[in-house]
């Protein structure tokens, strides 16, 4: 999973387009793309649309409304039903309420007659000052956890910043912290690093950037609030064929010599690590070493 494509879920015109769209992934949006009068009817079109796209390739995600509001529970009692792939937690303050939240899921599921499990999730870690030091210790295993996603929009207003990015269009330091502890975070609990958002869509290059960047770094997909961001983050996510060579010939050189610690290629000394890294590489192209 590359792109995770955001869509407003009481939008039946933009879920159709975002269907048709090249990402990996849909977030269902009942949280901030949903006004409250129009939450009940989000709710009823989400479920309606999970129903009807069981066949569909993309993981269908619905982010839920926070846990202090009344609307979490009802979103999930009304999603759940339908076995979606994944619910997004906005605002989570940490383990204890993706525990919470497994636990009323595992009550649906046996509602339902779905197998205990099936459907995951992927809070949303940095939208406060207290959950992003609540990532400083690690989220503990949770079963259903499959990636975490960190945001930079709702912390900037917790914590009382004027901006979430400098003058030259870098995030700001509170920001970056909040980026690499759930990169750190993520990678701890074995699940899914996502980057954030970019929000101006017409800055392609921005765009390409700041996928690149976190590529590099070690995330392994990111979030997108309009179709057109899809293919630059789709590309920046997918290895390079020179990569995907270069892996392959890392995987082969520590093949050949499978009692060594360390192996020669190219003119370079390479050890364990970039065996692990080359086997990352070939897993995210999809190719056989």
């Amino acid at each position: 999973m590359r792109s995770l494509l955001f869509v407003p879920g009481d939008s039946e015109r933009k879920i159709a387009k975002a269907l048709s769209s090249d990402a990996d992934a849909l977030i269902l949006d009942l949280e901030d793309a949903v006004s409250p009068d129009r939450k009940a009817t989000a709710r009823a079109l989400c479920a309606e649309i999970l129903a009807q796209a069981r066949e569909t390739p993309k993981r269908l995600i619905v982010r839920i409304n926070a846990l202090d509001t009344h609307h979490a529970l009802g979103d999930m009692a009304a999603v759940a039903r339908r076995a979606p792939f994944g619910l997004m937690v906005p605002k989570c303050g940490g383990t204890s309420e993706l525990e919470y939240i497994s636990h009323i899921l595992d009550g649906l599921e046996a509602r339902d007659d779905i197998p205990r499990g099936q459907t995951k999730l992927l809070p949303v870690a940095t939208e406060t000052a207290g959950a992003v030091l609540n990532l400083v210790g690690g989220i503990r295993t949770v079963p259903r956890l499959f990636g975490m996603l960190w945001g930079a929009e709702d912390l900037a207003a917790d914590i009382g910043a004027l901006s979430n990015r400098d003058g030259s269009g870098a995030y700001t330091m509170p920001c970056i912290l909040a980026r690499n502890l759930c990169l750190l975070a993520a990678s701890s609990a074995g699940c899914v690093p996502i980057d954030a958002v970019f929000t101006n869509f017409r800055d392609t290059a921005g765009l390409r950037a700041e996928a690149e960047a976190a590529a590099r770094d070690g995330f392994t997909a990111k979030a997108a609030i309009h179709p057109d961001q899809i293919e630059i983050i789709n590309a920046a996510f997918t290895p390079s064929v020179a990569a995907t060579e270069h892996a392959r010939r890392v995987i082969a050189a520590f093949a050949a010599a499978p009692e060594s610690g360390a192996v020669s290629l190219e003119g370079r000394m390479l050890d364990r690590p970039h065996l692990r890294t080359a086997e990352r590489v070939m897993a995210r192209s999809g190719s056989s070493p």
